[in-house]
């Protein structure tokens, strides 16, 4: 058996910045073991794949070690994929997924997609946090999945080094770090649980979250955000209520064939 394989550099306008993710078109479902094989075997943050079901696409993402229910920078590497590798010609890509239906338009050079907001509450900031952090947030917040630590400053967020063993031992998938931005509305850094993704790179799903925090915060529905990891990556923001926008660049960084 043989793959397309398509590695994309995505919230990025150059290789080597923004969050690489793999995508895998495929013409019928794999078994889940073969795909967490692939995933462990390319060892990026994700491996997406994706079946077209006439009009729509399934789309899955895996990392190193889980299938997840949300991965905003592999969903716009599938994007540009189709896009810019597979002729597809339609004004916007519908993803069917885990969190339900994803939708990604054209945006000049970028794309934009729709995802849902993520709600969440405020919580006592914990002994656990701040020593997982070496810091301690102004405010904490657990949503659904992630958990959120709000800091006064860019500078605090920028110097955080966090111990991640204590960081993995934390409740939720991601802890999101994240303030108010010098050159941009608000930036932030994505820790994740688990040893084989320490810090994502750029993380379009926790703008699910920081997206409708930053908008209650700031009394705005647009955003310049930005990313501050050690490759960095900036996206466009927008606050619908009940979704988000999500916009960014990509370039692809290598296509190959995987032999099984």
């Amino acid at each position: 058996m043989e793959l397309d394989f398509y590695q994309v550099d995505a919230f990025a306008d150059d290789v080597f910045t923004g969050n690489p993710a793999a995508v895998i078109p495929l013409y019928e479902w794999l078994s889940d073991e073969l795909m967490m094989h692939i995933a462990q075997e390319n060892n990026l943050s994700e491996t997406a794949f994706f079946v077209r079901k006439g009009e729509y696409f399934e789309l899955r993402w895996f990392t190193p070690e889980i299938e997840i229910d949300l991965c905003g920078h592999a969903t716009l590497g599938s994007a540009h994929v189709l896009y810019h590798h597979l002729e597809y010609a339609d004004p916007a890509v519908v993803f069917e997924t885990k969190s339900g239906r994803l939708f990604v338009d054209r945006e000049g050079d970028g794309y934009s997609m729709d995802f849902p907001a993520w709600s969440c509450a405020n919580i006592q900031v914990t002994e656990r946090v701040a020593a997982a952090l070496g810091a301690r947030p102004a405010e904490l917040y657990m949503g659904s999945r992630d958990m959120m630590a709000v800091f006064e400053s860019e500078e605090q967020v920028r110097a955080l080094r966090p111990d991640f063993r204590q960081v993995s031992a934390l409740d939720g998938l991601c802890l999101i770090c994240t303030a108010p931005g010098m050159d941009h509305d608000f930036v932030s850094r994505v820790f994740v649980s688990g040893d084989s993704i320490p810090e994502d790179p750029v993380t379009g799903s926790a703008h699910c979250t920081l997206v409708p925090y930053w908008a209650d915060r700031l009394g705005k529905s647009t955003f310049n955000a930005y990313q501050a990891s050690t490759r960095g990556g900036s996206m466009r923001c927008e606050y619908l209520g009940d979704r988000v926008k999500i916009s960014g660049n990509a370039v692809t960084y290598m296509t190959g064939t995987i032999h099984l």
